[in-house]
């Protein structure tokens, strides 16, 4: 595990890999009419740019509709005005119905993009957003070999939005050009600005600037959206003009804002952060109360925290005696790790700790991005994402899924590999405003907090996994609770699952709801 970055900063990467999508067997799906790929081409100042346009039918929620999928290029431009970077967006669009002769205008549309940072939007995509999803519904258990395959997804939100998939540069097939540099967009603030322009060119080109504009983000994408959110309306000294173009809502799964929660000597936010999710862990695999609930046993965490776990942790070394093994004995009935185990490691138990001493009687290890997905103890490498139990299984299917369905339902001819996260070039290269590789240091919710000041109409869905180790359910609430975030505009939803809210059945569902109701402005309890 890096020790030179906080373990939460060195994992926010979904997944911190370095992947390309390698040819695969072609995926058998459920048949759904599509047309011939067309290569489309059309001139600008810069170069050619390259666009595949399909169509295709589902049902999704409960509307069978007809919708066009379209690849396309966008030219960020360096500000010499030569082209700097070759960024791909992958857009779902509802079409007209008959008689019609153009969408509805005002139709919301949703960008989507994950985080790393570097890594591009498949995850989203191919698990919860595209139309087709990867056919993965036994989390603990999933298939680890190909052929992989997909399956038609009911549960994407095309029935109410459409749905734009962003690929930053040197992810997917976004590349930085000739004429550009990374200091131009591996940044929080870079990024965040050449995220604005693509979606400000996507708009302009499909003359959607007045309608209903969402973003969905996860992990360090949440990151990215919190300043894209702050900047999207334009400023004398934000991006040198006043653009105007506000959102009607922000989407954060598996937030990562507070990049201050280093865990340090003092800094006792981690583990008051991660108890809740210890807690529904524990409860997952029988390790609570007789007949718990992982939601019950999150709010007794909660409930633990106010009674005097916080106070504890705050008494440091002045802690008594008695009361440090009373403490002690109430998180070894939330956790279901043994009080021992809890003294010497005084009252603080770190995930890793967690995750490799829940299951040590069945001489099993937890994931950290997801800790249903298990592993024999033994045999483990020493790299934090390649030999989690969660990333090491679930990782395969995706990007070999993607291969085919990029060629065989999206008609991408590109010659080049997809790039499902680059780390080393992208992700280590990052600069969080302290200068490339420098560890970050601040709160981005207040990034958030100054967009939905500005903007008074802007309302925030925050969904965490209840099984998340890496961007926990308590880090989350108080994180929002603590940035000047106004929370009557923010619902909070939990889901169980880990990182990735949308891997299984039961998760996936309710997040889809979750995310109809907010499109659409309806309540749902």
């Amino acid at each position: 595990m890096p020790t030179d970055r906080p373990f939460h900063a060195a994992l926010l990467a979904l997944p911190l890999l370095a992947l390309t999508a390698a040819p695969s067997p072609a995926l058998a799906r459920d048949p759904a009419p599509v047309t011939a790929p067309q290569s489309v081409t059309a001139p600008t100042a810069a170069e050619t740019l390259q666009r595949f346009a399909t169509t295709g039918s589902g049902t999704f929620g409960t509307t069978r509709m007809a919708y066009d999928a379209v690849v396309e290029e966008f030219i960020l431009p360096t500000p010499q005005g030569k082209p700097g970077a070759s960024v791909y967006t992958m857009s779902y669009l509802a079409r007209p119905p008959r008689g019609r002769a153009a969408a509805d205008p005002v139709r919301p549309v949703l960008f989507a993009f994950n985080g790393g940072p570097g890594s591009a939007s498949l995850w989203l995509h191919l698990g919860l957003l595209g139309p087709e999803r990867i056919d993965f519904d036994d989390p603990p258990h999933p298939q680890t070999t190909p052929p992989f395959h997909t399956t038609a997804n009911a549960d994407s939100p095309l029935d109410v939005a459409d749905i734009v998939m962003i690929d930053p540069p040197g992810t997917g097939y976004s590349r930085i050009l000739p004429d550009g540099n990374p200091a131009l967009y591996y940044g929080v603030e870079a990024d965040a600005q050449a995220t604005v322009a693509v979606m400000e060119q996507w708009l302009r080109r499909h003359q959607r600037l007045n309608a209903p504009r969402y973003i969905l983000s996860e992990s360090y994408g949440t990151v990215r959206a919190a300043v894209v959110a702050r900047l999207m309306a334009g400023g004398p000294t934000q991006t040198g003009r006043m653009d105007g173009l506000s959102l009607n809502g922000v989407i954060l799964l598996g937030q990562a804002l507070d990049m201050t929660r280093a865990g340090g000597p003092g800094d006792d936010r981690p583990a008051l952060g991660l108890l809740p999710s210890l807690a529904a862990t524990a409860c997952h695999f029988g390790k609570g109360p007789a007949g718990c609930t992982p939601e019950g046993q999150a709010q007794a965490a909660r409930d633990f925290i106010d009674a005097g776990y916080l106070a504890a942790l705050h008494a440091g070394a002045r802690l008594p005696a008695a009361r440090r093994d009373a403490v002690a004995q109430g998180l070894a009935a939330l956790t279901g790790i043994a009080s021992e185990a809890i003294l010497a490691r005084d009252l603080r138990l770190s995930a890793a700790d967690f995750a490799a001493l829940l299951l040590a009687d069945g001489d099993r290890r937890l994931g950290l991005y997801d800790a249903r997905f298990t592993l024999p103890r033994g045999g483990a490498g020493h790299d934090p994402v390649a030999d989690d139990p969660a990333m090491g299984q679930y990782v395969p299917g995706f990007v070999a899924a993607w291969d085919s369905y990029a060629r065989t339902r999206l008609g991408i001819t590109l010659d080049r590999p997809y790039t499902a996260i680059a780390f080393r070039e992208v992700n280590g290269a990052w600069d969080y405003g302290m200068g490339p590789g420098i560890p970050p240091q601040h709160n981005f919710a207040t990034d958030l907090a100054a967009a939905m000041n500005r903007n008074p109409a802007l309302r925030v869905l925050v969904g965490t996994g209840l099984y998340d180790l890496v961007t926990p359910l308590g880090t989350a609430e108080d994180t929002l609770a603590h940035a000047g975030v106004a929370l009557d505009a923010v619902q909070f939803r939990t889901y169980r699952a880990g990182h990735m809210a949308y891997l299984g059945q039961e998760s996936r569902r309710a997040l889809a709801a979750d995310l109809r109701a907010f499109l659409t402005g309806a309540t749902r309890p």
